[in-house]
């Protein structure tokens, strides 16, 4: 990703925060801007490892269900006097299971990622609503676990260094070593790193692996903060995911990525999101935004990236 590419997202970033700044006076507020890093922090996480997987030209849709599925295990584990560590370290590893058996049919059995994930999408989901009845499973607010979506740390919220850390480890991944110049790699043309002697289709799952482990700890961070876990979590969750990525810059074709454009991508979404509500406007308009968005940035993507795509 060019340089100037990064100076026009980060361009288009500071408009729009300086557009709520000046309508909304609560805007840039020191509460306020805190509390836009507490929130955006699930879609910060989940959106860096699916930079990952757009890069290698898939696609995962099924984050949202697993974001409520883990959610709704967690508070219902926890109410079966579960440890809260070790409920944290099962969601990872149901998380990263989910994305391995969609990573094994895209990967192995060369189904459509698309296909994979949208039915990930329906299956996940219905097994949280199973489990719930549709209920929310609340949380005991007295419990440590909740201090994972509520808990201070020198005066930052903790999710936000959850988020930190996330995205640290996904930019030195992706940029430092071989793995992510496989994924690039893998995007670009598949065939011509397959026979360098690289495992694409291990490489492949492992993307889905990561997703389905992000999208779990988005999950134990929401049902932290909101003290419940729901089924109805993370509806539409994908799509803030998939915007913010493609807005940021990640080739939807795949081969061209970037988690630094990833962060702007995302920050803008919920800057979009959070400026909508100070401003008073109908919560209806966020989807409507927030499509708009996905709209213009595929467009773009399709203008810039076109001409490489025809090279191959």
């Amino acid at each position: 990703m060019s340089n100037g590419s990064i100076v026009s997202i980060a361009l288009f970033f500071f408009v729009v925060c300086v557009f709520f700044s000046i309508f909304t006076s609560a805007f840039l507020t020191a509460p306020n801007l805190l509390n836009i890093v507490r929130q955006s922090a699930p879609l910060l996480i989940v959106a860096a490892s699916m930079t990952f997987v757009i890069t290698t030209g898939g696609i995962d849709l099924s984050v949202g269900s697993v974001l409520a599925l883990t959610a709704t295990l967690s508070a219902a584990s926890l109410q079966a006097g579960i440890g809260w560590p070790l409920v944290v370290v099962l969601m990872l590893v149901l998380g990263g299971a989910v994305g391995a058996l969609q990573g094994f049919f895209i990967a192995y059995e060369r189904i459509p990622a698309f296909i994979v994930t949208l039915a990930g999408l329906s299956v996940v989901r219905g097994l949280a609503l199973l489990i719930t009845a549709g209920y929310s499973i609340p949380v005991d607010a007295e419990s440590p676990f909740t201090a994972i979506g509520r808990a201070w740390f020198l005066g930052v919220p903790v999710p936000a260094l959850i988020a930190l850390l996330a995205l640290v480890l996904a930019y030195v991944t992706f940029n430092q070593t071989p793995l992510g110049r496989y994924v690039t790699g893998i995007g670009a043309n598949a065939e011509a790193v397959r026979r360098a002697g690289v495992n694409t289709r291990f490489v492949t799952l492992c993307v889905y692996v990561l997703s389905g482990a992000a999208a779990a700890m988005a999950g134990i961070i929401l049902a932290a903060r909101l003290g419940s876990g729901s089924s109805n979590a993370g509806q539409g969750f994908e799509l803030d995911v998939i915007a913010a990525v493609v807005l940021g810059g990640t080739s939807l074709f795949g081969g061209r990525g970037t988690i630094l454009g990833t962060i702007l991508g995302a920050l803008t979404v919920a800057v979009i999101a959070n400026g909508l509500i100070l401003a008073h406007m109908s919560p209806f308009l966020t989807p409507i935004v927030t499509g708009a968005i996905i709209l213009i940035a595929i467009w773009l993507n399709f203008r810039i990236f076109k001409g490489a795509v025809r090279s191959r």
